[in-house]
């Protein structure tokens, strides 16, 4: 952590605390103290930024959503990059009309702001139109909750922004929500809800869990079987115990004209995209739709998975057209989704078909190893060596769960990105000692699809509800780690896996609002965590949530 953020969370550890209940931001911001006044948000307002095309968008946006939500026009104006602030406010308009002034200060990081609001002026200052977003979200929320919710609300009469100097940047780089849509199917709409909670929150990673045993999700069109066969199963719940499939022909998935539209979305809230693509374990789905080349066993049947757990039916890796299939995907994968990572899965992954098959014990003994899981490595190796092999703009950078660390991984060398979910806190200290960046999801509290309480109301989904709001937000990120390897840990992120979970209601209740829990953790300094002073917080997001039209837990809220 830089030294100028420490000083300005020492300095604001008690004024942020203090005005907690008349002010509710999430996550909390490094610095904040609360002034007299307010700018009122009514009659002409003008809105003055830098000429630049991507600032120009977040002004767009945000004039849009003031628009929807109050009935206020902003009025905007550009102006050249090099003004000051005196003649920037002058250019803006007439003397004695409400002005919001953006500035670019290159001193800041690429996610800060700082934030001045007063009566009758509005100061943003920031490097990257990142900030000036999360600066925006941050004045949604001073204002009244349909604001952020982005629906118009007749009963409120004043649009009253309080006096406020922050000064905000995240704690870590990488701040995540996974959804796995393998299990159960949403649709886009849903996932577009999610991305809006996300931002509200100041979360910037959606990692998207596309491809599991019980269904492939993703249209790949050099592939069309996985989206005829693999997305669809004879059940919509997935068996376990006495709970056994239901007959139900269940299933769906994402055209790549779909899984654009939702790229751009998540771009303009300043969220990328991380498509998980699961091989070559939890593949069952891809397996049933190519059993020819990608099954260990092609002679025998091969269908979706209709259950929970762990399938032993993984990718033949020995099989020279199944290393070309996981290629071929890849290929078609980094055309949908620009941004750099990539995610293979790695987790869970059996050697048992491999161990009786006899091509899979070759390719064993040529590589030199008497460990299965070297099959696996190997098999990612040839991956890596394809995408490395491309030009520039279109090599991607590998994560992988972190049971990947258990075979010969050196052999992938540092460039990949460990997820670290068992045992996550020795895993990612492991990871970051062998020189790889690493995420910290663990699994106990941060898989948020556990339950969240032990009242006999709480609907049916894995754990004993322990994973309590409070439990979610007392986990330390980075507890006790040597400053040497503090720079390998990228983030944090909350896993949510769908194997109860067949509706997105179900999703939100889950979701809600453990995941403000972790995008606090993702932002706010350490030092200014405090569950209590939170929980305060919290208190306003109901509304928030029932304007926005999502379910969420009900536990903490008064």
């Amino acid at each position: 952590m830089r030294l100028r953020t420490i000083l300005l969370t020492v300095l604001c550890a008690f004024s942020c605390i203090a005005f907690a209940q008349e002010i509710s931001i999430i996550p909390q911001p490094a610095q904040m103290t609360v002034g007299k006044g307010a700018f009122l948000l009514q009659g002409k307002v003008v809105i003055c930024y830098p000429a630049d095309k991507e600032i120009k968008n977040v002004v767009n946006n945000f004039a849009d959503d003031i628009k929807a939500a109050t009935g206020v026009k902003l009025k905007k104006s550009s102006f050249k990059k090099d003004k000051l602030f005196g003649l920037e406010v002058d250019k803006c308009g007439k003397k004695g009309v409400a002005h919001i002034v953006l500035r670019l200060d290159n001193s800041l990081g690429d996610e800060a702001y700082n934030l001045s609001v007063r009566d009758g002026l509005i100061k943003i200052t920031a490097a990257k139109p990142a900030g000036f977003f999360y600066a925006f979200q941050t004045i949604k929320q001073l204002l009244p909750a349909n604001v952020m919710a982005g629906v118009y609300d007749a009963s409120v009469t004043e649009w009253r922004i309080p006096a406020v100097e922050i000064s905000d940047e995240p704690r870590f780089a990488w701040r995540g929500f996974m959804l796995d849509e393998g299990r159960h199917f949403y649709g886009k709409n849903e996932i577009k809800k999610i991305l809006d909670v996300m931002a509200a929150y100041k979360m910037n990673r959606f990692h998207w869990h596309l491809t599991e045993d019980q269904g492939w999700r993703i249209e790949i069109k050099k592939y069309p079987k996985l989206t005829e066969i693999g997305a669809w199963r004879d059940s919509k719940v997935c068996g376990w115990g006495d709970v056994k499939p239901d007959g139900i022909r269940y299933g769906g998935f994402y055209t790549q004209k779909e899984a654009r539209e939702i790229v751009e979305y998540a771009k303009e809230r300043f969220i990328e995209i991380i498509p998980e693509v699961d091989i070559p374990g939890h593949s069952q789905a891809a397996v049933a739709s190519y059993p020819e080349f990608l099954a260990c066993d092609p002679e025998k049947p091969h269908e979706v998975w209709l259950w929970q757990g762990v399938s032993s039916d993984v990718i033949n890796v020995s099989n020279p057209k199944a290393v070309q299939f996981a290629k071929d995907v890849i290929d078609e994968l980094t055309d949908i989704f620009p941004f750099e990572y990539i995610h293979l899965g790695g987790d869970e992954c059996p050697t048992y078909k491999w161990e009786q098959n006899s091509d899979c014990q070759a390719l064993l003994k040529e590589i030199g190893s008497k460990n299965y899981r070297d099959l696996q490595i190997n098999f990612y190796y040839q991956l890596k060596e394809h995408i490395a092999a491309k030009p520039a703009a279109r090599q991607r950078k590998l994560i992988f769960w972190n049971e990947v660390l258990h075979g010969n991984t050196a052999s992938l060398g540092k460039d990949i990105t460990i997820m670290a979910w068992v045992g996550a806190d020795r895993a990612a200290k492991e990871a970051a000692t062998r020189g790889m960046n690493t995420i910290l999801s663990p699994q106990i509290p941060y898989y948020i699809n556990r339950k969240q309480s032990n009242l006999p109301t709480e609907p049916h989904s894995q754990g004993y509800g322990t994973e309590t709001v409070e439990a979610v937000y007392n986990y330390i990120p980075m507890k006790g780690v040597p400053a040497e390897l503090q720079s390998k840990y990228m983030g944090v992120q909350a896993n949510f896996w769908t194997e109860w979970v067949e509706t997105a209601d179900h999703v939100q209740y889950l979701m809600l609002p453990r995941l403000a829990a972790v995008a606090e953790a993702g932002w706010t300094p350490q030092a200014l965590r405090d569950y209590k002073n939170f929980e305060q917080r919290l208190q306003g997001e109901a509304l928030y949530y029932r304007l926005k039209g999502v379910n969420y837990g009900k536990h903490v809220f008064k």
